[in-house]
Formats: C-alpha cells, sequence, structure tokens
C-alpha cells in the first residue's frame, strides 16, 4: 500500500495493523551519535497508550516499545533505525458484528471498494493504532531538536463548545507539567474539570464529542521551510490532516484572520536590544512565505467526534442492502486528550525534517 512514508531527509515509514502481531516505524536520515533516551521516548508513548482514565478506551496496552537496528551504546549510528511495539490485548471477536456491514463515518466502505479486501478488526490500517509508531519516530524527532534548543508543547484548547483560555508559556516544561496534572491534558485547571465532565457525560450517553489540539513549537530558528509547494505551514498542515480524525488545521490568526484589516493583521517588525529581530504581533504564526520567521509557531488542529458510538445506526451491507449497526468493544468518547502526543509527534517529524533540509541553504563565507 502507497502512503505509508512520510518526510524526505527524516524519514519514516509505519507498518502493522490494529489487530496484527504488531505495528512499528523505520526511520531512515536521522543523524548519527544523537543520544537516544528510552526513558523519554516510552514516556511519550505512554501518553498516547489507551486504558488512561475514565475518557479513554479501555483497552489495555502497554506500547513497550523496542529498538532493533540503528543504535549502538545509547547513540543513532546514522542507518535505519527499527523500531517495534507489540499489540497485547486485541479483542477482535469485538468487531465479528462488522464483518459484512459498513460503519458510518469509518473507512470500510472505501479500503473495501479501493482494495477488494479490509481488515474489519478495529479497521485494520486505518485504525488510530497505527498512530503509536508516529508518536514513537516523533520522540526521537524531538530529541533532535531539543538537542537545538527547539521545544514542541501542545495541549486540549477545547472539547465541544467548550474553549480553555490563551495560556501563556513561561517553559516548556512548567507547561508540560500543568497540563499532566489532568486526564483530559489541559493547561487550564478549571477548564479541565469542565471538560472532563462533559467528556464522562457524553460517554454515559453512548455518544462521542470532538475538539482541538493547540500547538506551540517554541525557539524555532528562521530560515525552516521551502518556497512554493513544500511551504512549513503546508507540510504542518499535511501532517496534521494525515492523523484519524482531524477535520481542520489552522495556523496563527486562522480563519478569524479573514474578518481583519490588513493594518490590524500585519505583524510589525522591531529590533530588541539584544538584536534579535521580531514582530510585535504573531498573526502569522511564525511563519511567512512557508519559511520560519523565529516567532513562536502557533497551529490549531480540530478532531471531528469517534465514529464508533454506542448506539444503533442505520447503514447497509457489503452487498448494498440495508442493515442496522451499534458500536461495541473499547473507544474513545473523545480522541483529543490522546492525541496530543499524536500532534506534538507529527509537528516533530515535520521540523526535524525541514531543519536538516535547511543546514545547507548558505555556502560559507
Amino acid at each position: 500500500m502507497a502512503g505509508n512514508s512520510f518526510g524526505q531527509l527524516f524519514r519514516i515509514t509505519t507498518f502493522g495493523e490494529s489487530h496484527g502481531e504488531a505495528i512499528g516505524v523505520i526511520i531512515d536520515g536521522c543523524p548519527s551519535q544523537l543520544p537516544v533516551d528510552m526513558e523519554y521516548i516510552q514516556g511519550e508513548l505512554d501518553k498516547r497508550k489507551p486504558g488512561q482514565s475514565k475518557i479513554t478506551t479501555q483497552r489495555k496496552e502497554s506500547d513497550t516499545v523496542r529498538i532493533l537496528s540503528g543504535v549502538f551504546e545509547g547513540k543513532t549510528t546514522g542507518t535505519p533505525i527499527m523500531m517495534l511495539i507489540p499489540n497485547e490485548d486485541q479483542r477482535s471477536k469485538d468487531y465479528n458484528h462488522n464483518t459484512d456491514v459498513f460503519r458510518p463515518s469509518h473507512a470500510d466502505y472505501t479500503y473495501q471498494t479501493k482494495y477488494g479486501i479490509r481488515d474489519h478488526r478495529g479497521g485494520g490500517r486505518s485504525s488510530a493504532r497505527e498512530t503509536a509508531a508516529r508518536v514513537a519516530a516523533g520522540a526521537l524527532a524531538k530529541l533532535l531538536l531539543k538537542s537545538q534548543g527547539i521545544e514542541i508543547v501542545a495541549h486540549v484548547s477545547s472539547v465541544g463548545t467548550i474553549n480553555a483560555p490563551n495560556v501563556e508559556i513561561t517553559s516548556a516544561q512548567d507547561f508540560i507539567d500543568e497540563r499532566e496534572k489532568n486526564i483530559v491534558r489541559c493547561a487550564d485547571p478549571a477548564t479541565a474539570e469542565e471538560m472532563i465532565a462533559f467528556i464522562d457525560s457524553v460517554r454515559k450517553q453512548g455518544d462521542t464529542v470532538g475538539g482541538k489540539v493547540s500547538c506551540h513549537i517554541l525557539n524555532c530558528p528562521v530560515g525552516l521551510g521551502e518556497p512554493v509547494f513544500d511551504k512549513l505551514h503546508a507540510e504542518l498542515g499535511k501532517a496534521m490532516l494525515s492523523i484519524n480524525a482531524v477535520h481542520g488545521f489552522e495556523f496563527g490568526s486562522g480563519f478569524a484572520g479573514s474578518e481583519m484589516r490588513g493594518s490590524e493583521h500585519n505583524d510589525i517588525f522591531v529590533k530588541t536590544n539584544l538584536g534579535v529581530v521580531k514582530t510585535i504581533t504573531n498573526y502569522s504564526g511564525g511563519i511567512q512565505g512557508g519559511i520560519s520567521n523565529g516567532m513562536p509557531i502557533d497551529f490549531k488542529v480540530a478532531f471531528k467526534p469517534v465514529a464508533t458510538i454506542m448506539q444503533n445506526q442505520a447503514t447497509i451491507d457489503s452487498a448494498g442492502n440495508a442493515a442496522e449497526i451499534s458500536g461495541k468493544g473499547r473507544h474513545d468518547p473523545c480522541v483529543v486528550p490522546r492525541a496530543v502526543p499524536i500532534v506534538e509527534a507529527m509537528a516533530a517529524l515535520v521540523l526535524a525534517d525541514h531543519w536538516l533540509r535547511n543546514r545547507n541553504t548558505i555556502l560559507p563565507q
């Protein structure tokens, strides 16, 4: 199946299915001699894994990652890195009821029509379980970026119509510490409690709800991104829209910017006492002309409600006959708490790739 690889210089290829033996990723292009912090990588996977709380799926996966190649004595060797995550808690029988029935708003019909075959057990390759491999690769990319002082942090900024106020980021670690104090991963404590109560009430009704994740890239140098088709925001947009259940992406002022005048929206340049060029406002979201300008890169990612609901729904079977289906098994009532590390991982993969692509753009004088 095409479309399983991402990136140019820092390139990943993921493999595996939701109910197969394992999922994993091969990373090619990671520079050599990068220290590999396995505790950090596993910690990122722990933020995404199922079974974390009452507002996530109760599938129990440790998501324990193993590195099978490309690392020697704790450092990358410059050769392909293979990461493997075994599947431990498959309950394939939970999906027997939809062997020949198409679940509304899932990939069942499109996969069946495109390939003539589909894995009905949790959606197979179309399952969000695949994103664990991205988080593993993204954690390595984050380690590379951290070595250059670049930090990526995200949190749940809305659930349904509940919106968190803008949260000031004084340091990346303080922001993460505050976010991790609650199970919804919102950096505003008061809003988090409201979100949790709402998600739990929706879960008890057998329904689901969507939300947004806000992401911030700090200390990004000027110059990342390529002209015309590989603009940095275009690459980030593709990365985010490749995540399961994502239905929207906006950076900087986003859609609200379309309601402003140029005199309001323009980011005015200033030079600080330290000689650093900055902008007074940041409606550009840290990207101008598709290239990073040194300001924080800000964007939001919108997730739809999870398509599997515990209610009866009308559908059709593979023969085109009318049918009825109800969700069974273990599913998230709201995906955004577990999506936070996925958004960070995909942003890291984009930034790592463009950091490598930017290293040789200017000849040494």
